[in-house]
């Protein structure tokens, strides 16, 4: 009687939804829904039994953009700018500088990582952009 007595006073400080023999349901907007809304605006596709709203070759890369993009970052950086140098030239040159002492590393206040970052650089803002606007052209967004 007293192990009853304790339960109903336990239920009694919920709300009536628990003393019902369903099953609680509780809605916060803390806890998310396990079934999302779907965005109507993109297309869902059925991929090897899930749903995605990406296709499996996302990037469709085309070797075609990145020999062009080489070739299209080779071109200007190779124009002697730089003193009379072209940054190709001085990355390479410093390339050959740091391995005249090859088992040590560059150290940190050698030109070489400047001329590294902004060759890297250049190059992949260019592929970058080859690949949007090979792409985009592709797929007639422009």
């Amino acid at each position: 009687m007293a192990a009853s007595m304790a339960t109903s006073s336990v239920i009694g400080l919920g709300s009536s939804a628990l003393t019902s023999p369903k099953k609680a349901s509780l809605v916060s907007d803390f806890v998310r829904s396990p079934v999302r809304a779907r965005n109507p605006m993109k297309p869902v596709r059925a991929s090897g039994g899930r749903f995605t709203c990406f296709q499996r070759d996302w990037l469709r890369a085309d070797y075609s953009v990145i020999g062009f993009g080489l070739i299209g970052w080779l071109a200007p950086s190779s124009v002697p700018a730089i003193d009379g140098k072209s940054l190709t030239g001085l990355f390479f040159e410093s390339i050959g500088n740091e391995l005249a002492h090859f088992p040590t590393p560059p150290p940190l206040a050698s030109p070489f990582w400047l001329w590294l970052i902004t060759w890297h650089l250049g190059l992949f803002l260019c592929l970058t952009f080859g690949q949007i606007g090979f792409k985009g052209r592709t797929d007639d967004y422009f």
